[in-house]
């Protein structure tokens, strides 16, 4: 079985639209290979470290980060574009809040100790740009782990408490002294590095360098 690592952050509108085009290409050497398996690894990565753990209003540090609210809109504008042929639709204005997402990457390592996470990954994304729910918040987490199947109690107990924050950090420092700065970012069993939200057809010739 093939792993790719995904390195990527649930505020990356790209890092959505990212996993879609993973699915894709993993769908494009399915056509060659109908027996060809693989796993997804998620890592985590901190797109805006210095947000606060309660969050902070989402337009407003937009707006200051690229100049004006028309830049901003161009910039939901193109991502809109770029998300429509894989059926995804943003609601950027359902957003109030630039999550810190320390604890929904906690989420996911808690997860992938139990099994395949990708279910959770996708939810969370719905979560963060289509329904507008904060994921910044332990309670919501745990709300969304749940419908994804996980034991509540479990998370409630796991979210109450700070385990595994060195770790997650840890990992997300390991991507940076990578020279990983861009996100959603592709790491191959062979070693290759694929950055960027590529087209299917990149990711697909990627990852059949990797098969053996």
């Amino acid at each position: 079985m093939l792993s790719i690592e995904i390195i990527s952050d649930f505020v990356c509108p790209w890092c959505y639209i990212g996993t879609r085009r993973l699915a894709v290409a993993i769908d494009l050497i399915r056509q060659e290979q109908p027996d060809f398996e693989c796993r997804t690894i998620w890592r985590p990565f901190f797109l805006n470290p210095d947000t606060p753990p309660e969050g902070e209003p989402y337009l407003p540090f937009l707006e200051k980060k690229f100049g004006s609210r028309t830049a901003v809109e161009a910039i939901f504008a193109r991502v809109r574009a770029a998300g429509e042929p894989y059926g995804l639709t943003y609601a950027f204005e359902k957003i109030a809040l630039r999550a810190n997402t320390l604890q929904a990457h906690r989420l996911i390592h808690w997860a992938q100790t139990r099994g395949d996470a990708t279910a959770l990954v996708e939810r969370l994304f719905q979560a963060q740009f289509q329904r507008g729910e904060y994921v910044g918040a332990p309670a919501v987490l745990a709300s969304i782990a749940t419908e994804c199947g996980y034991d509540a109690a479990a998370l409630r107990d796991y979210l109450a408490i700070r385990q595994d924050e060195d770790l997650v950090k840890q990992s997300a420092n390991e991507v940076r002294h990578m020279g990983i700065t861009m996100v959603p970012t592709f790491i191959l069993p062979s070693g290759e590095i694929i950055v960027g939200a590529e087209d299917p057809a990149i990711l697909a010739a990627g990852i059949r360098r990797a098969l053996p």
